[in-house]
């Protein structure tokens, strides 16, 4: 039965023909909805242009400030057209120049962690710590201190990677057994299992040996300064492999966060996806805690930083991270180096430091059970 049309209206076929008689076009509706997600996709560029840009501008302040200032001529001199005559050029050449570089890659590879992190779990207060990294690989550390009397930072990158590989292959264990397999909770609390037990060995093992304390305490307060370029060269294949097959699976990060039964729904083989995106989260935050030490906060807080700009997509997330993970890290040792000039305070102090308020702010949020 036809459906009458209301009084003084066309029907929809004979309204396109009246338009046409009377010279005009008939409106198109493609139109309308194309051009938000045009709009958006072009604010988002732009975002990420502006982002690359405070990448540079902290790039550029963190060759300049330190226990002395630099101008700026010296520090794009040292880079470019580098005077061994010069005693600023060679400050910058030798010291900031790797100590950026290692700030940009640990930067990144922790922003991307993090919000891969929050994708698996579906926790917005996640971040690599949970899967037992930074504990394990203090404990890898520490252990190979106290028993086998190694002293050199080179020395310590290998047992740092392997010990947070190995605390975060158990943390998976534990939550995959039982029924039902791996789920956000069950990982969430056997990172917390395994990092209590990893710690209170660690913390032991401090207690009994004074030297061991004094070799790697501070590493274990986690620091920029003082990094060998080649210990950063040693795990960089890890960060540069890690992050560009992380930024790959953002549609897949996508569908991860709309929970398992709407993934498994599209197709997905959860489990599956979900242990590649952890064995990437490992690769990523052992590599930077084995080059670092522990820096906390920075996996946790640039993804939100990141959400406000660049919306829930996670292909957008993740290429934000990238570039706002380094101004955060950077950021926060810059800090460190002005706030007590001429000495200085550790990355790690400052990113917890202003991560614990942080932490704070994001728990009494309503909105922070949606992702």
């Amino acid at each position: 039965m036809r459906h009458c049309a209301e009084p003084g209206v066309l029907p929809g076929p004979d309204r396109a023909a009246h338009s046409r008689r009377n010279g005009r076009r008939p409106r198109d509706r493609s139109q309308s909805v194309t051009k938000p997600r045009v709009h958006i996709s072009v604010t988002r560029v732009g975002a990420l242009v502006a982002a690359a840009l405070a990448l540079a501008v902290v790039t550029l302040m963190s060759l300049r400030i330190g226990s002395f200032s630099v101008s700026t001529a010296d520090a794009v001199n040292a880079v470019f057209d580098y005077s061994p005559e010069s005693y600023e050029e060679t400050v910058v050449r030798s010291l900031r120049i790797p100590r950026t570089i290692i700030g940009i890659g640990v930067g990144a590879a922790l922003g991307v962690a993090g919000a891969a992190m929050q994708a698996v779990t579906r926790n917005p207060l996640a971040a690599p710590s949970i899967l037992g990294v930074n504990s394990g690989a203090a404990f890898g550390v520490v252990t190979a201190v106290f028993f086998a009397d190694f002293t050199h930072p080179f020395q310590f990158i290998w047992f740092a990677f392997a010990g947070g590989l190995a605390a975060s292959l158990a943390v998976y264990a534990i939550s995959s057994a039982g029924q039902g397999g791996v789920s956000p909770v069950k990982l969430v609390l056997a990172g917390v299992v395994v990092s209590a037990v990893l710690g209170s060995w660690l913390t032991a093992l401090l207690l009994l040996d004074q030297q061991t304390l004094d070799i790697v305490r501070f590493w274990l307060a986690g620091s920029l300064a003082g990094r060998d370029i080649n210990v950063f060269l040693s795990v960089l294949p890890f960060l540069i492999v890690g992050a560009a097959c992380m930024v790959t699976l953002g549609n897949q990060l996508n569908v991860l966060s709309l929970g398992e039964d709407t993934a498994r729904s599209l197709g997905m083989r959860t489990n599956s996806m979900r242990a590649l995106v952890i064995l990437l989260v490992v690769v990523l935050a052992a590599s930077s805690v084995a080059v670092a030490g522990p820096i906390a906060f920075v996996g946790l807080a640039v993804p939100h930083m990141v959400r406000a700009v660049s919306g829930p997509d996670y292909r957008w997330v993740l290429a934000f991270s990238l570039c706002i993970g380094p101004v955060l890290l950077l950021g926060a040792d810059i800090s460190g180096r002005v706030v007590i000039r001429p000495s200085e305070v550790q990355v790690g102090i400052i990113t917890a430091l202003v991560g614990a308020p942080f932490l704070i702010f994001l728990a009494r949020q309503r909105r922070i059970a949606d992702l």
